[in-house]
């Protein structure tokens, strides 16, 4: 099993009132450290990926990302699929730089790759990778970082992206430019739910460090201000760093979170503060889900500042609840975050007639079959056969053998089938794989098991579970199991002898089955 680590996601984003307006980043990043003790989550994997545009009005020849507070060794290997090939990695005394560079042919003293200034006003989606036919003529690329470490709390912080161009006192060696790159990135984190049989709750924050501070005469200054936009996508499978591209059906399936919010670097020493440096989103995320994607993007603000101290002025209420017109500017960025999840819980299913409850009296299944745990924790599950019934075997989550009891160290969404089979009918006789005989017909029984609440009908007179769940049939006799959920509720899908989640199973009887339905609770 993979390891599986307790996380929550730090990532800053330091602004620069020298970035160009037009400065724009595409990008999917994850970086990780360890979690607080209430976390209800594991992170179980990290994935960085985005698309940049040269909006400094002269050819790029390579690209730098500089981590501070790393180490070399605490980096996957890079993304290498774009005109520049492999990134260097230069560590220095805090941190590491990792700079995706042209080779440079000393005869026609040229860079070899090269990426032309984008042209402002012009959209570039679609454009930045290798499999297009425009990606040569583009003024933008692909790139990608990853981390690879479990680290002490504030161990990674993204400061800075820039581009790379030739220094113009040394020919044939590349310089950073002075202008960051950057994008509010996210930071996650869990916490316990109000209720400890709910979700977890997955906190997600955009924080703006304030800007660089003024001399001393001058009033505190704000920065640039942004609008943003959060788009929000669950997903029930893990994702790969190659669907982190705006065109992706993962992020245009995505649905609106957040629909307008104004992002602006506060002054700390300011006490007219109205908080517009921090951005929250959170909700519960349930047993089921593998991942949790959300798409940000940011435009420019387009209104008025304070004179004095370059805080927003905006039209409208002044709430800057909205854009209002001739506040809204180009699209500046597009940030697509994801975090791989195991959100730890227990799910038991039923196979047959009988039920499972657990040590800690929160599982009682066939009523409740499901709860999330917080990691680690060990859960006695006990199984217990309903009339005419025995109970087979454990299968599934770690769960095996034929005791009645077994124990479960909640380590992932895992889930533990019990299995049931109906005991031989009374008097015994007649042959047919353990059927009976009745007026020289060999008959055998069918076992109806449910999850929850709900009904199954026969469509041959004999089965009416929730009361009358087994009865015995012909050998040869075609029954058609009808599944009904009560009022509110779904049915799931069918188990044992029966399967799909169409509501309706047709069975041939030619031996001893049992039915599992599964219904939503």
């Amino acid at each position: 099993m993979r390891n599986r680590l307790l996380m929550h996601l730090r990532a800053l984003a330091l602004p620069s009132r020298t970035t160009p307006l037009g400065a724009t980043l595409l990008a999917g990043l994850m970086l990780f450290v360890p979690a607080v003790a209430m976390a209800q989550s594991a992170v179980v994997g990290g994935l960085g990926n985005f698309d940049a545009a040269n909006y400094e009005g002269k050819d790029a020849h390579g690209f730098e990302v500089q981590v501070e507070g790393i180490l070399a060794g605490d980096l996957y290997p890079a993304w290498c699929g774009n005109k520049y090939g492999c990134p260097v990695v230069v560590p220095y005394a805090t941190g590491v730089y990792v700079r995706y560079m042209s080779p440079y042919d000393p005869a026609s003293h040229l860079f070899t790759a090269t990426t032309i200034p984008q042209v402002p006003g012009t959209s570039f989606a679609g454009t930045c990778y290798t499999w297009t036919f425009t990606y040569y003529t583009a003024g933008c690329d692909h790139f990608g970082v990853h981390l690879a470490y479990t680290a002490a709390a504030s161990k990674a912080v993204v400061t800075s992206y820039r581009w790379m161009f030739e220094d113009p006192a040394n020919p044939g060696t590349l310089i950073a430019s002075t202008n960051n790159l950057f994008v509010p990135t996210p930071v996650y984190t869990w916490v316990a739910p109000a209720l400890p049989a709910n979700p977890p709750v997955l906190v997600v924050e955009i924080q703006l460090p304030p800007p660089p501070p003024p001399p001393p005469a001058v009033p505190p200054q704000y920065g640039d201000a942004t609008w943003m936009k959060v788009f929000k996508t669950e997903l029930t499978r893990e994702v790969a760093l190659t669907e982190l591209t705006t065109d992706n059906a993962v992020e245009t399936a995505a649905v609106i979170e957040t629909e307008w919010v104004l992002m602006q670097p506060e002054p700390p020493s300011d006490s007219r503060r109205r908080g517009r440096n921090r951005h929250v989103n959170q909700g519960g995320v349930n047993a089921g889900t593998r991942s949790v994607l959300r798409r940000y993007e940011t435009y420019a603000y387009t209104g008025a500042y304070d004179r004095l101290n370059h805080q927003v002025v905006c039209g409208g209420d002044t709430t800057c609840s909205v854009p209002q017109p001739g506040e809204l500017g180009d699209l500046l960025v597009t940030q697509m975050a994801a975090a791989n999840v195991a959100v730890p819980s227990l799910t038991v299913t039923l196979t047959g007639n009988g039920t499972v409850s657990s040590s800690d009296k929160v599982i009682t299944c066939g009523s409740k079959c499901s709860s999330t745990y917080t990691l680690g924790t060990v859960v006695t599950l006990t199984a217990k056969p309903g009339s005419n019934s025995s109970f087979t075997s454990w299968t599934g989550g770690g769960c095996t053998g034929t005791s009645l009891t077994c124990t479960v160290t909640i380590a992932d969404a895992m889930t533990v089938n019990a299995v049931f089979s109906a005991n031989p009918p009374a008097g015994g006789g007649g042959g047919g794989a353990g059927g009976g005989t009745t007026g020289g017909a060999t008959q055998f029984t069918v076992q109806i098991g449910r999850s929850n609440v709900g009904t199954v009908t026969s469509d041959v007179a004999g089965i009416n579970c929730g009361n009358a769940c087994s009865a015995k049939f012909n050998s040869g006799t075609a029954v058609t199991l009808t599944a009904t959920p009560p009022t509110g509720k779904t049915f799931v899908s069918w188990g044992g002898a029966c399967s799909g989640t169409n509501s309706t199973c047709i069975l041939n009887v030619n031996a001893n089955v049992s039915v599992q339905a599964n219904f939503s609770k």
